[in-house]
């Protein structure tokens, strides 16, 4: 794990990282506040010049600083099952299925959205699907961590399940006829986003109960994956908002 951002919301849960390595100079200085939280709780410390945090971090910005520990793993589909099966809380779910998104910074972006937004669960595929690692991890800013990430192994029957459950899904397209804005958010209902510049798979849409696009009045035919997530789930979060203030 590197970067500030990330390094913070790990200590900020209560957790540690067995090692730390903080860059040499002003860094050391400007990171103090983590160095000394880490310290406290046993991390090993350790000051090394830029080349090597460059190395481990494979010419990511890392900020000055790297923690060592255990890599995330994400969890199996019954996990899913057995949570929507017993549901704990008073507002409907809320899942996140990406479909075939493979970049890093995409995934790390639509983490961290979802955690913004209050989602439940990220459901993503055994196959084409970007791993959770560092950078994903910082890029999420702690929502790697706080979200929960199921992967299942056929996407198109995992949905077929969450219809089982009472769960709606929503699929996002460019040639839908319905905005997303008309939509009806407020139920249980799983948001689809496709993969960068192909969108959803067919039987990913085949399997959704209904389609919708975002409007778009400029040039442009489409908005980079993880920016449509962000505008998508806040929609669902506004009109869950008004229905919840009746």
């Amino acid at each position: 794990m590197f970067g500030v951002h990330a390094v913070r919301a790990l200590l900020e849960r209560g957790e540690s990282p067995k090692e730390l390595w903080v860059q040499e100079g002003d860094a050391g200085r400007r990171l103090s506040e983590l160095v000394d939280t880490a310290r406290s709780r046993g991390a090993r410390l350790r000051s090394v010049p830029r080349e090597e945090l460059d190395g481990l971090s494979q010419g990511a910005s890392h900020q000055g600083i790297v923690a060592f520990c255990p890599p995330l793993a994400p969890e199996g589909e019954e996990s899913l099952w057995h949570k929507l099966k017993a549901w704990p809380l008073e507002t409907p779910p809320l899942l996140l299925i990406l479909d075939g998104v493979t970049d890093v910074h995409n995934f790390g972006a639509c983490l961290r959205s979802a955690d913004a937004a209050g989602v439940h669960g990220v459901i993503v595929p055994k196959d084409k699907s970007a791993p959770l690692n560092a950078t994903v991890r910082k890029v999420a800013c702690g929502a790697a961590e706080s979200v929960p990430v199921y992967q299942v192994t056929n996407l198109a029957r995992a949905m077929a399940r969450l219809k089982e459950e009472g769960v709606w899904i929503t699929g996002t397209a460019g040639e839908a006829d319905a905005s997303v804005f008309a939509a009806d958010f407020t139920g249980p209902m799983a948001l689809v986003m496709g993969a960068e510049g192909k969108g959803m798979r067919r039987l990913t849409r085949e399997a959704c109960d209904t389609l919708v696009k975002l409007p778009m009045a400029g040039t442009v035919s489409s908005l980079n994956v993880s920016v449509a997530t962000g505008v998508c789930l806040f929609e669902v979060v506004r009109q869950r908002e008004l229905k919840a203030r009746g």
